[in-house]
């Protein structure tokens, strides 16, 4: 099932896609957590859930505006230097324990939404990664376990302020910006693709032109190592995102450097996933 959220002429939708039409219905206020009530149940939840609205209304496509599948995940834990080409291209040594960074639901925006290019700074750079989406929480989950506790998956574009990433060790405020966080534009649940993502191609388009391509076989620590990491410190919770990682291509490691501009339109296409895409507007 693929869930779709969003603004429908000022009300809250909720959607699947069924046979290539969006289905579901108006969300009222006391109700937004529906999709964050299914994924508590776990599958069976998801697919009553999916079931539902698939007898609902359809809506069209081109008067949706799209929102992130989940707005305000409990947390959301990025990974950085995840495929060997991009940290060689980045100028770091590939290290042997997963690089963990945070990143806050005030920078999500969704499909179509724009990302913004932040006044006082054109660095503005793009990242195509795949988004896991926790359904059963846990602590100490052992890798051999970890692909019962996804959900699903969707796609994510980890834009970045370069100025702002490198201006300290620590990475977090260029990864923060508001409207810097593309997530969409649907929730993929994890029986419609391969255990852990593994194989799928990913590939991003800057103006229709591929400046990423690779492959989630091509991660460093896969999906299940990650979660098997990050339940050691933490209890993973039902709706936390982990943002898997972007390839080699980034417009910052090109001579000469290739930053996201006013007017741009960036898409990172995940196999099996669908097409993220967001023009570019300076703040």
């Amino acid at each position: 099932m693929r869930f779709v959220r969003g603004n429908h002429k000022g009300q809250h939708i909720l959607c699947v896609e069924a046979a290539g039409l969006l289905r579901g219905q108006v969300i009222e206020t006391r109700q937004s957590d529906l999709l964050e009530a299914a994924l508590e149940i776990g599958p069976a939840g998801l697919t009553a859930l999916g079931q539902s609205l698939a007898n609902g209304a359809v809506f069209d496509v081109e008067a949706i505006n799209f929102l992130p599948p989940l707005p305000r995940p409990p947390k959301t834990v990025c990974v950085g230097l995840n495929y060997r080409d991009h940290t060689e291209e980045s100028g770091y040594d590939q290290p042997d324990f997963p690089t963990f960074f945070a990143r806050f639901p005030s920078s999500f925006i969704g499909h179509n939404a724009p990302m913004i290019e932040p006044a006082g700074s054109a660095t503005l750079d793009f990242e195509g990664e795949l988004a896991v989406v926790i359904g059963k929480p846990g602590r100490h989950i052992a890798k051999d376990r970890a692909h019962d506790h996804i959900a699903g998956f969707s796609v994510f574009n980890d834009g970045s302020v370069r100025e702002y990433q490198f201006k300290a060790p620590q990475w977090m405020p260029g990864k923060n910006f508001d409207g810097t966080g593309a997530f969409g534009p649907s929730l993929v649940t994890a029986d419609e693709l391969p255990a852990g993502a593994k194989g799928l191609k990913i590939e991003t388009r800057l103006n229709g032109k591929v400046v990423q391509s690779s492959n989630t076989d091509a991660l460093v620590f896969s999906i299940a190592e990650i979660i098997a990491h990050l339940s050691e410190a933490m209890t993973l919770q039902t709706g936390d995102v982990i943002v898997s990682g972007t390839p080699s291509g980034i417009g910052h490691a090109r001579d000469p450097k290739l930053y996201m501009r006013d007017g741009d339109v960036c898409e990172v296409t995940i196999e099996g996933l669908g097409t993220l895409r967001n023009p570019i507007a300076r703040q």
